[in-house]
């Protein structure tokens, strides 16, 4: 498979979407949050740009799957 930018890119935020994930089931910590306040404008674009990142992984799954 030919990797891109693009599958760089979305793979690193799920990873980093999903530390944080981890972060907040095992100490309650969000570090979103922490960074940008809760809820903010820009938790808000970080939270939808990781979301967007996890659909595209869909699309990452299907190309992977179709080797």
């Amino acid at each position: 498979m030919e990797k891109n930018w693009l599958d760089v890119l979305a793979l690193t935020l799920i990873i980093i979407g999903a530390i944080n994930w981890g972060l907040i089931g095992f100490f309650n910590l969000d570090v979103v949050s922490l960074l940008f306040g809760t809820l903010s404008v820009i938790s808000r674009i970080v939270y939808a740009v990781v979301g967007i990142a996890g659909l595209y992984a869909i699309v990452l799954f299907w190309k992977l799957r179709s080797e």
